[in-house]
């Protein structure tokens, strides 16, 4: 096992994420806690020492059943990380009665590691109105010794994660981000990594595998990197993109199978990060497979300059296409909420005016009327 140094720990490279448990039955609130204790006691034998957990992964039972399995286990042999659900606005002032909460749930007396949970733009304005507390309330857990390491995940914009570090940054001492190959660029999570690189917070690693959809590609693409590396499984080329980034600690995998715990095991067993050539070409084939789905905007803004209704049109096409590569998720209908109904793709006339100063020539209007009828209106 690869470990890696964050301040006075020596944290396992690999993370055992505990949002996808196996289960009985396919029903993801009802895990399967006899095969979750088979995986975690073989994660347990090969080293990995981090496990994550939070408050609402398996309807609220993750946290329940990782609380008896850990139980097994004495405390100082592993590193626990849950996380308060400032996704859900109606806990922000019950920060206080869930944490204690979560004490009792995971039968713990303290935690490793405690995030604010997926700071975006639906949230973000409440976890900083001072009338919550929810800095604050952490910061006293902290020093009554309840939580070892303060820190964040988020699933937000640059400028969201700007301004919650701007406000809280000085107290934050790791963030979590979704990050791989794909999203390097796709989403641009290589901004966000060098934004965390100046305010000198480490990377924690969530979706390295995007929910699944690198563990197996197309294969026209598998057979490229097979030529680089005949030895190397497809889903090891996104772990070991990620150890060729100097600033991630901990890479979160959730394991449902224990086949899915002795491959990762086996790519953590040494690094091998990624050579230039090869980077270039794990990027070239992401680049591949996102403008299959993607129209091609370069956000050169010339549209924006000819909206009747002023929409910021390229940030539109780029949540268009997230949304549609990724056949839905939340990312999307989690910003576009928060937008003004006015500023939302169904405001779009279909006037074609944008259209008509386009250097790409993308239907716009096309693009928003169907990105509309996917959000449902």
């Amino acid at each position: 096992m690869i470990y890696k140094q964050f301040q006075d720990l020596k944290l396992s490279a690999l993370g055992f994420g505990c949002m996808r448990l196996p289960t009985v039955d396919g029903n993801d609130a009802n895990p399967n806690e006899e095969e979750a204790a088979r995986l975690v006691a073989k994660a347990m034998e090969a080293g990995i020492n981090y496990y994550d957990t939070a408050w609402g992964y398996h309807a609220g039972n993750s946290e329940l059943v990782m609380g008896r399995i850990l139980k097994q286990y004495p405390r100082d042999s592993f590193f626990l990380a849950t996380k308060f659900p400032g996704y859900d606005l109606s806990n922000m002032d019950k920060v206080e009665e869930i944490f204690d909460r979560q004490l009792e749930k995971l039968q713990v007396d303290y935690f490793d590691f405690y995030l604010f949970h997926n700071i975006c733009e639906m949230n973000i304005d409440a976890y900083l109105d001072p009338k919550h507390h929810i800095c604050e309330s952490l910061m006293a857990r902290k020093r009554a010794g309840q939580i070892k390491h303060l820190g964040f995940s988020a699933h937000g914009d640059l400028n969201t994660m700007k301004r919650f570090l701007d406000a809280c940054g000085k107290d934050m001492e790791f963030c979590q981000i979704q990050l791989n190959w794909l999203d390097w660029d796709f989403q641009d999570a290589k901004s966000k990594v060098d934004l965390l690189r100046e305010w000198d917070i480490p990377v924690w690693v969530m979706e390295p595998l995007r929910g699944g959809k690198l563990a197996s590609l197309p294969e026209e693409y598998a057979a490229r990197l097979k030529e680089l590396r005949p030895s190397e499984g497809v889903p090891a080329w996104a772990f070991r993109f990620l150890q060729s980034l100097p600033s991630v600690v901990v890479t979160l995998s959730g394991m449902s199978t224990m086949e899915q715990v002795e491959d990762n095991l086996n790519t953590f067993q040494a690094e091998a990060p990624l050579s230039p050539a090869e980077l270039e070409a794990l990027l070239s084939i992401a680049g591949e497979m996102t403008r299959r789905t993607s129209v091609p905007c370069t956000a050169c803004r010339y549209c924006t300059t000819h909206c009747p209704q002023e929409l910021d049109i390229p940030q539109l096409l780029e949540l268009y296409n997230e949304h549609v590569f990724t056949g839905g998720g939340f990312i999307a209908p989690m910003r576009i909420a928060q937008m003004p109904a006015e500023k939302k793709p169904s405001a779009c006339l279909g006037c074609r005016s944008c259209e008509a100063v386009c250097p790409q020539q993308i239907r716009i209007s096309e693009a928003l009327a169907d990105f509309s009828a996917r959000l449902g209106g």
